[in-house]
C-alpha cells in the first residue's frame, strides 16, 4: 500500500511540474500576445487562466488522481522515452499510430482474447483494452476484460515491470498482472488466443538464450521472427486473426522461410499486407511490414498496401500520425483496388491471387510495383541507350577536366 501512496504521489509531481511549465510558456507568449484584441481584454484571460490553472491544480492533487490521467501519463513518458535514442528504450517501443491503425483493422471484440508474446511496454495488450472497453456495459463482460482477456509476454524483467505498470494504471490487471516474464519460443503455447497483436524483435536471440527446439514447429530455423511467426501461427485458435510487424527477411528468405510460407498460405488466409516504410521505429533503416492473416481458411488472394514507396517518415520532424494510416485502414475495409495498370499504376493498394505468389520464386511475398520517384518511364530502349551514352560522354568529359586541373595542382 505504501508503494501505491508513493506513486501516486510522483505522478501528482509530474503533473505538477507539467502544469507549470505550461504556464511558463503561456507568461513567455503574452508580451508577443496573438490574440486578437477584441477577443478577450487583458483582465479577462488572466481570470480564464487563473481558473483553468486552479481547477487543473485541484483535480491533480487528488489523493487518488483519476486512472486515465495517470495512466496517460505513464504512457506518454514510455512513448517520449522510446522516441530517445540515448534512452536504447526504443526497441521495446512500437509507434502508437501503427498500432492504433492494427488494432482498428483486426477489431478486437469484448469476450476474446488478446495476446501479445512480445509485448515490450504493453502497447499493443493496452490499445486493444482501451477499443474493446466501451463495447459493452456488462458487467461480467467488462470484469472478464479487465482481468482475463488480455495476455502478454517479455523475457525482460525491466520490461515487464514497465508493461505491466502501464496496465495497473490504466485499471487492468488489478489484482494480478497479465504480463508474465519467460521466454516466449521457449515451449509451445499452454493456451490459443483469439487475437493476436505483436511487434516480435528484430535481430537474433539474445546472448544466452537457449537454443529454439520445437517439435511443434513446422521447420527448425535460427531466424528469430521466423520462429516468432511460427509460435503465433500456432497460437491462433481456429477462426483466430493475428496483425503481426515482421521485417522484409520474412518475405523473402529461402529455406525456412519459404516453408512457413507455404504453411501460412496453405492453412491460414494471410489477406493483407501493409509495407512500412522507415525512420518510423528506434532502429533506423528497418524495412517491415505488416502480415494480417486469421486461421482456418486458406489463402485464396493477398492484398498488399504499399505505405513505403516515395514515403518519408523520421522521428524527428516527420512522426508517423494516425492520420497518415487512415487512407490504408479505409481500403482494408472496404477491399477496392486504388491500382489500375492503365489509369493509375501508382495506385497503392493492389491484389495478387495467391497462385501467382505460389508461382513466384522461393513462394516471395517481397512485391512492389510502384515505381520509385512516382513516375512511370515510358521511354523506347533505343532513347534509354542514346540516354545512357549522352550521359556517359558527359562524365567522361568531367573525368577529363578533373584530370587536368589535378595535373596543374601537382605541378605547382
Amino acid at each position: 500500500m505504501k508503494r501505491f501512496y508513493m506513486i501516486n504521489y510522483l505522478l501528482c509531481g509530474i503533473c505538477l511540474l507539467w502544469m507549470t511549465g505550461c504556464s511558463n510558456m503561456l507568461d513567455e507568449m503574452r508580451p508577443k500576445d496573438k490574440i486578437p484584441q477584441d477577443a478577450l481584454s487583458e483582465s479577462d484571460l488572466t481570470k480564464l487562466l487563473n481558473g483553468v490553472y486552479a481547477e487543473m491544480e485541484e483535480l491533480v492533487f487528488k489523493f487518488y488522481m483519476d486512472g486515465d490521467v495517470k495512466g496517460a501519463i505513464y504512457e506518454s513518458i514510455l512513448e517520449k522515452n522510446g522516441q530517445d535514442k540515448k534512452s536504447g528504450a526504443g526497441q521495446y517501443f512500437t509507434p502508437r499510430p501503427l498500432i492504433q491503425a492494427m488494432v482498428d483493422c483486426i477489431n478486437p471484440q469484448m469476450g476474446e482474447t488478446v495476446c501479445d508474446p512480445a509485448c515490450g511496454t504493453g502497447g499493443f495488450l493496452l490499445t486493444a483494452y482501451d477499443y474493446m472497453k466501451g463495447q459493452s456495459a456488462s458487467k461480467e463482460k467488462r470484469d472478464f476484460l479487465r482481468d482475463k482477456a488480455l495476455h502478454g509476454v517479455d523475457n525482460t524483467p525491466l520490461v515487464v515491470t514497465l508493461a505491466s505498470m502501464n496496465l495497473y494504471l490504466h485499471g487492468i490487471g488489478t489484482d494480478r498482472s497479465p504480463i508474465v516474464c519467460e521466454d516466449s519460443l521457449e515451449k509451445e503455447p499452454s493456451t490459443l488466443v483469439d487475437v493476436i497483436l505483436a511487434n516480435p524483435p528484430f535481430g537474433t536471440r539474445p546472448a544466452g538464450s537457449v537454443d529454439i527446439n520445437r517439435p511443434d514447429f513446422y521447420v527448425e530455423t535460427k531466424n528469430n521472427q521466423l520462429n516468432f511467426l511460427q509460435h503465433m501461427m500456432l497460437m491462433l485458435k481456429t477462426g483466430g486473426r493475428a496483425a503481426v510487424v515482421l521485417p522484409d527477411n520474412v518475405l523473402f528468405e529461402a529455406g525456412a522461410g519459404e516453408t512457413i510460407r507455404k504453411r501460412l498460405l496453405q492453412d491460414f488466409n494471410l489477406h493483407t499486407i501493409l509495407r512500412l516504410p522507415t525512420g518510423i521505429f528506434y532502429a533506423q533503416g528497418v524495412k517491415a511490414n505488416v502480415l494480417f492473416f486469421s486461421k482456418g481458411q486458406p489463402t485464396k488472394e493477398i492484398w498488399f498496401y504499399d505505405y513505403r514507396t516515395d514515403i518519408k517518415h523520421t522521428l524527428a520532424t516527420n512522426k508517423l500520425e494516425r492520420h497518415h494510416l487512415d487512407d490504408f485502414v479505409s481500403c482494408y475495409n472496404n477491399r477496392v483496388e486504388t491500382y489500375d495498370a492503365e489509369n493509375n499504376p501508382q495506385g497503392r493498394w493492389r491484389k495478387y491471387p495467391v497462385d501467382e505468389i505460389i508461382a513466384r520464386d522461393k513462394t516471395s511475398l517481397d512485391i512492389t510495383w510502384i515505381k520509385q520517384g512516382g513516375e512511370v518511364d515510358n521511354r523506347s530502349l533505343a532513347e534509354l541507350m542514346a540516354d545512357i551514352k549522352d550521359k556517359s560522354q558527359t562524365i567522361s568529359a568531367a573525368v577529363v577536366e578533373l584530370e587536368k586541373l589535378l595535373a596543374n595542382i601537382e605541378e605547382n
